[in-house]
């Protein structure tokens, strides 16, 4: 009976341990699979740009019609992140985790109708910078007064690896520059990136090889700017039509991803020659959900941000599939 007892105990024993184990195992797991789609109960936001921030584990989004910034979270828990008088139109975003900031592109073109004014209206571009963190406001560019005869919309922001931010302006030809210690100059203004009497530069990204690839909605040229020479920049040549280029995403060095708006789609394209020429490989199609931009989650999951329209009672952010 006692030689039982023993056996009895050491069986026990042996359950725990492997018990144990398992839960160890269980602690240590992959975190829960990220979601397809996240839907978010925030009516007439209309958020034009998203980044995703791994360090805190949320997406920033922005918003054309109150200028406000928000978060939201997996579930769908929507949260301001900040805001301020002169955010009239929030647009493009860039989040430069490593050093600590979220820059903002804001505009107005009167989608936001308590805070336009005719002295704003087409004529803001600027940069505001936080805190990435904490929400707080680090600085403030003008950007629109560096060219105050003409037309301004600041879309969207690239940053390099010294933290020189990049800048389209929608309805002037200008890209702009602002550095490190937030001195702005305009980094390339040249008649051949205007829009004419419609939506001209949008989508920019930093390509770690020295260069910027820009995008112009009206017509989908693709631009290849050498930040050493950027008068010296050359269209990418492509079969692949790229009318209404929002957003774009560079997923690694020879593949990049651009939202199409006005094609409800978001293309794959791949380059072997320093983006040269591009190819396309793959698509996704979004639906009629006006489509703006895209994110990356992890080194192969992009979220592609649906803001409806600017009535609608939510928006939405959805993984794209190729």
């Amino acid at each position: 009976m006692a030689q039982y007892l023993r056996l009895a105990t050491l069986v026990l024993s042996l359950t725990g341990m492997l018990a144990g184990c398992s839960d160890d195992e269980d602690d240590t797991a992959a975190e829960p699979a990220a979601p397809t789609r996240i839907n978010v109960a925030q009516a007439g936001l209309h958020p034009e740009g998203i980044q995703y921030d791994e360090a805190n584990k949320r997406f920033l989004v922005s918003s054309r019609t109150k200028g406000q910034l928000g978060s939201v979270r997996d579930d769908s828990t929507y949260t301001l992140f900040a805001d301020d008088a002169r955010l009239i139109s929030t647009i493009g975003l860039n989040l430069d985790a490593s050093r600590q900031r979220l820059l903002v592109a804001v505009s107005d073109n009167g989608a936001n109708t308590s805070r336009s004014t005719a002295a704003t209206l087409r004529k803001l571009a600027a940069v505001a910078i936080y805190n990435a963190s904490s929400g707080s406001l680090i600085s403030y560019v003008d950007l629109g007064g560096l060219r105050p005869a003409g037309n301004h919309f600041a879309n969207d922001i690239a940053v390099d690896g010294q933290g020189n931010a990049y800048i389209t302006d929608s309805l002037s030809p200008i890209i702009y520059k602002v550095d490190a210690q937030g001195v702005a100059t305009v980094f390339l203004e040249n008649a051949q990136l205007s829009g004419g009497t419609g939506f001209g530069l949008n989508g920019i990204v930093y390509h770690p090889d020295g260069y910027l690839l820009v995008a112009k909605s009206n017509d989908g040229t693709l631009f290849k700017v050498p930040l050493s020479n950027p008068s010296s920049f050359s269209r990418v040549t492509s079969a692949q039509s790229l009318v209404g280029a929002d957003g774009l995403l560079l997923l690694n060095a020879q593949t990049l991803l651009v939202v199409a708006g006005s094609q409800s789609t978001v293309f794959r394209l791949t380059s072997s020659d320093a983006w040269a020429t591009a190819t396309a490989a793959g698509s996704f199609a979004t639906g009629a959900v006006s489509p703006t931009t895209i994110t990356r989650r992890n080194q192969s999951d992009a979220y592609v941000l649906y803001p409806y329209q600017s009535t609608s009672p939510r928006f939405a952010i959805v993984k794209a599939t190729f």
